[in-house]
């Protein structure tokens, strides 16, 4: 069941096809009050995770204010992903230049000086390479107390971008380790639960139905999105892993969750950005992460059209 209060959140994203979606769920969705959003590198460099964010709000018609984070990882060479988001970081629909610009303020600073404000009533929703959040836990340590809640996609007992790691993970695996131990209460979307979120054909027919710029907007992503999750990986349909944590968000029953623990590998030959879940308690360390394992698709999916459809502009 979906409460009456407003769950506030900072949505940490570099857009990327699968983060633009997850913007407009939560402007279209009444029960999430989007304080702001930082970009960082990952799909694309930060100057395009930034003025695609822009381009996205201007669909959704609002006016949450964007920061620009961090450019490259805390110790390692820059990665993107140009194969599956184009060289963009999301191509397929033909957007205008955005009228505005992201704030003066940097995402680190944002993010700080929001949570030392609050009354631990902001979680965290990262659906990028961490860079931008550790850098945050590093620079003013007191914000780990202030946290609700981090609600990441990333990792996984299996891997995409490596046969292990999964690419939020992998771009970034020294800043994810600092995150994942930093006691602040983790629900983790790893691709276990994201390969779930399926963009099947009856749902792309539901979205082509909405009358707005927004549904139009999510179709041509969509499309392009398909194709290169066809093309690279040979899926038939695209999953939309980063939708999951703001879905998570708004309704947590449309996960099931699971306590293990979680180490984060950065030392392997070939497995660093290893997200280790113990999903069998085998290392009996203390669990530290909410893992989920199941998507209700049906109310997934009916979130997000519903949250499209209250998009009017």
């Amino acid at each position: 069941m979906q409460n009456n209060i407003k769950r506030k959140i900072i949505l940490d994203c570099d857009p990327g096809h699968d983060d633009a979606i997850a913007i407009l769920l939560a402007a279209g969705n009444p029960n999430i009050e989007l304080v702001g959003i930082t970009t960082v590198a990952g799909n694309a460099e930060v100057d395009k995770t930034t003025k695609n964010a822009l381009k996205v709000c201007e669909i959704a018609g609002t006016d949450v204010p964007v920061y620009k984070g961090c450019a490259h990882p805390l110790i390692r060479r820059r990665e993107t992903a140009p194969s599956i988001h184009g060289d963009s970081g999301m191509d397929g629909p033909v957007l205008p230049e955005p009228e505005r610009t992201s704030t003066d303020v940097h995402a680190v600073d944002f993010i700080i000086q929001k949570l030392m404000e609050s009354d631990r009533d902001v979680s965290l929703v990262p659906v990028a390479p961490l860079t931008n959040i550790a850098m945050a836990m590093r620079k003013e340590p007191a914000i780990l107390s202030k946290i609700q809640e981090i609600v990441l996609m990333g990792g996984g007992t299996f891997g995409n971008w490596t046969p292990a790691a999964e690419f939020n993970i992998f771009v970034d695996a020294e800043a994810a380790k600092v995150v994942f131990e930093s006691g602040v209460p983790i629900t983790m979307m790893g691709l276990d639960l994201t390969h779930q979120a399926l963009a099947t054909a009856e749902v792309c027919r539901r979205i082509a139905q909405i009358d707005n710029h927004a549904g139009m907007f999510v179709s041509e992503l969509l499309e392009f999105f398909r194709q290169t999750y066809h093309d690279v990986f040979g899926f038939e349909h695209p999953p939309v892993h980063d939708v999951c944590g703001v879905a998570y968000c708004i309704d947590p029953s449309v996960v099931k969750t699971k306590k293990v623990r979680v180490d984060i590998e950065t030392k392997g030959e070939f497995t660093y950005g290893m997200t280790a879940v113990d999903l069998l308690g085998t290392t009996c360390r203390e669990p530290n992460v909410n893992f989920a394992v199941e998507l209700d698709h049906t109310k997934f999916w009916n979130l997000v059209i519903q949250a499209l459809k209250n998009l009017s502009k």
